[in-house]
């Protein structure tokens, strides 16, 4: 983190100094938290409200970790003692927490050369991300969130991460509320831009599709003649943004005919998949050079994350075979993301229940039919898509109705909200007990372990509040405890960015 000092916090985010911190203004801080335990010597402790705490509570532990200064809405002082904590005290420490980040980004790039990318989308923005860190990462200096952190909380966490020499500055972009990503772009001022997509997630919360594609285009919007509007034009509410920017526009699509009158465009060849559901293509560059790529993530699906990954590349000039390179090597880091296991007894475990949405829903579906392909017997093991508002029952129903057409051999649907999914299974013509419905994980985690045998292929599948990816790890795992639940689990709301993550489309 760039060092900042009290006395510069207060006046950069229109805040005051606790009477400890007027003792010594010019206190500095190295590094930045929400969450108390994350704190070492130096740390600013941003006491933010959480869900069901607030994290001014944690002050004092953040403190005994080393933390020098809090962020914070009130004084805190210690239990039986006048003396406040040192801070300072803003109206609203999340906004506090932007104008922060803003500073810092206006810092790093008065300081050296910077491009900062942005990157949106309803599905595929994490993985864009993971792909994108390491392939600019070997080029030089860069920065990128960690898990799915991209909300107004996560986004300066991200920012705070840089430092002076930060070359590549990796920003994910959600939202929740048409605003959300023009108030993101306009704190970091990205130069490079990415829409991977417009899907139907959250269009509950949104009030339609259409508004997604809106909240989406704010990216775009915010970019200035000059920079590089990055777009799927496989998608055709992302192609029509191409009327919403001043940008430099470089399209990436699998079609071979795509017009090529306004922008430049990358293109994937011959797209397939291998015998073993890794993306098969031809990259094909704008200088005219291809390069054949087979990826070592799962789906064709992910042909979409690959190119936008390779678009950036050349937006920032990686040479082409590099750029090739990467995407051979590259996986996606961050967890429950077609993340695929093969356990001792032969049983095939893919656990990409992180996020949920229609779009996503079929795509996992589609690659685990073709892994199957009528040689190994397949299961999916699906939750509920959340906040898909008044379509929610629709497009459950639709989905039960895709897994059988999949031929898709065993339909495990978990949770009451969830069970149209099961019923449009049925409608479609499943029957016997290809489809069940139970009503909570540990009765799918008894399902699946008297009937998965050696050779099956899992898929477990759902939105992230749904918390199948616990079921899968524990599935996964020989000792039955699901990996990693532990972090998650314990991980205390109000000094955490934990519950932003995911749900953000």
């Amino acid at each position: 983190m760039i060092e900042f000092s009290a006395a510069e916090i207060a006046a950069i985010t229109g805040g005051y100094l606790s009477p400890s911190a007027q003792a010594n203004p010019s206190r500095t801080v190295t590094s930045a938290a929400t969450d108390s335990r994350e704190c070492t010597a130096g740390s600013l402790f941003i006491a933010k409200p959480g869900e069901s705490s607030d994290g001014h509570r944690f002050v004092p532990q953040a403190v005994e970790r080393g933390a020098v200064l809090a962020l914070a809405e009130r004084p805190v002082t210690a239990t039986g003692d006048d003396a406040d904590f040192p801070s300072v005290i803003v109206p609203d420490a999340v906004l506090a927490m932007g104008a922060l980040a803003a500073e810092a980004v206006r810092r790093i790039r008065a300081f050296s050369p910077l491009t900062v990318i942005g990157i949106t989308g309803s599905a595929g923005k994490t993985t864009t991300k993971d792909l994108l860190a390491g392939m600019l990462g070997t080029e030089a200096p860069t920065i990128a969130p960690g898990g799915s952190f991209n909300g107004e909380v996560g986004v300066p966490l991200t920012v705070f991460k840089a430092a002076l020499d930060t070359r590549y500055l990796i920003i994910e972009m959600g939202a929740t509320k048409p605003g959300h990503i023009r108030y993101l772009a306009e704190m970091v001022q990205p130069d490079i831009g990415v829409v991977l997509g417009v899907g139907s997630a959250h269009a509950g919360e949104f009030g339609g599709v259409e508004n997604i594609a809106a909240a989406k285009g704010e990216l775009f919007e915010a970019l200035p003649s000059g920079a590089t509007a990055v777009f799927n034009a496989d998608d055709e509410r992302v192609y029509a943004m191409r009327t919403r920017t001043a940008a430099d526009k470089l399209y990436f699509t699998s079609s071979t005919d795509f017009p090529t009158d306004d922008g430049t465009v990358l293109t994937a060849r011959d797209s397939t998949t291998t015998a073993e559901g890794h993306p098969d293509f031809t990259l094909a560059l704008p200088d005219g050079g291809t390069h054949r790529v087979i990826s070592p993530l799962l789906g064709l699906h992910q042909v979409t994350n690959l190119l936008a990954a390779a678009a950036v590349g050349w937006a920032v000039g990686v040479p082409g075979e590099r750029i090739a390179a990467a995407l051979r090597t590259q996986q996606a880091a961050s967890r429950w993301r077609m993340e695929r296991t093969e356990r001792d007894d032969g049983v095939t475990i893919i656990n990409d229940a992180y996020n949920a949405n229609p779009e996503s829903m079929r795509a996992a579906l589609r690659t685990l039919a073709e892994l199957g392909a009528g040689r190994r017997r397949t299961w999916a093991v699906l939750g509920e898509m959340l906040e898909l508002g008044e379509r929610s029952i629709e497009e459950h129903d639709l989905l039960g109705r895709v897994v059988v057409r999949l031929n898709i051999s065993k339909l495990v649907v978990v949770g009451d909200n969830a069970r149209a999914l099961f019923n449009g299974a049925v409608l479609e013509g499943s029957w016997g007990e290809e489809a069940v419905h139970v009503t909570d994980a540990a009765a799918a985690g008894e399902i699946l372990r008297a009937e998965v045998a050696p050779g099956d292929i899992v898929l477990f599948k759902s939105s992230n509040g749904a918390g199948l990816r616990f079921l899968g790890d524990s599935f996964t795992a020989s000792s039955g405890v699901p990996a990693g639940q532990a972090t998650a689990d314990s991980a205390d709301s109000a000094d955490s960015v934990q519950s932003e993550s995911g749900t953000r489309p």
